[in-house]
């Protein structure tokens, strides 16, 4: 999402993010920037909900970053960008890579911190990332980058690549062809009037840059995990749409989601399927003079 300069970016998945750029409000984000400050604010309050019930993503994941990059995640210098409370960066520092986190929120932050101390995570926002000039061989998104704004974010990402580096963005997307996980969809937009099938349609390398100064390649990694209900009432329930909403009525969303999915998983035990859509753009093995 295109946001206010002055206002701190959020991390985490949404349900359905505006297209990264956009300046036009879509019906889960409303225009105006005191309402995407207000989104961006929820994490923080919700970070040890969103720590332990987000889904995390599969090894073929970065298998697929790996081979697009042409390198090995294993000593590789990666910028972990909206971090978060440190999913995907565990899991890039659990490849062998040499992470550093970059998270601009203070309830997201001290999560990271409690979660994965020996890493290190500073403040700062993709719109000015805190990293010195060809510092990183690979800077990464998880859920993040649509609340950049790709006018000031992409210029940042080529300043503190090294050349030959890659950029690697990725969202975990519900799977709506799964006949459960689309009834549940469009329960979620008649009670909150949002677009969950927008999510999809605005990943793709127009929307990340809409300068076309990347060239990026596309892949889509499908996985699932079980879980019980509580754990994904709680999953759903940490995406800011519900964060910012009124308690009452997501309380009672919540209520009648967990009717139904015992409907469909008497034994209480959720199959959550996912679509992780990743996109990757590598730049020149030598810098070009501007």
């Amino acid at each position: 999402m295109a946001t206010h300069p002055s206002t701190p970016h959020p991390t985490g998945a949404e349900s359905t993010p505006e297209p990264p750029g956009s300046t036009q409000p879509t019906p889960t984000t409303p225009g105006t920037p005191t309402a995407r400050t207000t989104r961006a604010h929820s994490f923080n309050t919700a970070a040890a909900q969103y720590a332990a019930n987000r889904p995390s993503y599969p090894p073929a994941l970065f298998d697929a970053i790996e081979a697009l990059a042409g390198h090995p995640l294993p000593g590789s210098r990666v910028a972990d960008i909206g971090a978060g409370t440190g999913i995907a960066t565990a899991l890039l520092h659990a490849r062998g890579a040499n992470v550093i986190a970059v998270e601009p929120g203070d309830g997201m932050a001290a999560q990271f911190r409690r979660t994965l101390p020996g890493i290190p995570v500073i403040r700062g926002t993709g719109d000015d990332l805190p990293l010195a000039d060809a510092s990183v061989d690979l800077v990464t998104y998880a859920q993040a980058w649509h609340w950049t704004d790709p006018a000031r974010s992409v210029p940042e990402v080529l300043r503190v690549l090294r050349p030959g580096g890659a950029l690697a963005l990725w969202w975990n997307t519900d799977a709506l062809d799964v006949p459960w996980i689309a009834e549940a969809a469009a329960r979620t937009e008649r009670h909150f009037g949002i677009d969950v099938s927008a999510e999809k349609r605005n990943v793709n390398a127009r929307a990340a840059d809409p300068t076309g100064r990347l060239d990026f390649t596309r892949r889509t990694v499908r996985w699932s995990r079980r879980v019980p209900v509580d754990t994904h009432l709680a999953n759903i329930g940490s995406h800011s749409v519900f964060l910012v909403s009124d308690e009452e009525h997501t309380a009672a969303f919540l209520a009648e989601e967990r009717q139904h999915l015992l409907k469909a998983f008497p034994d209480g035990i959720v199959e959550e399927v996912y679509e992780v859509i990743l996109l990757l753009a590598k730049t020149p093995a030598r810098r070009i003079p501007a």
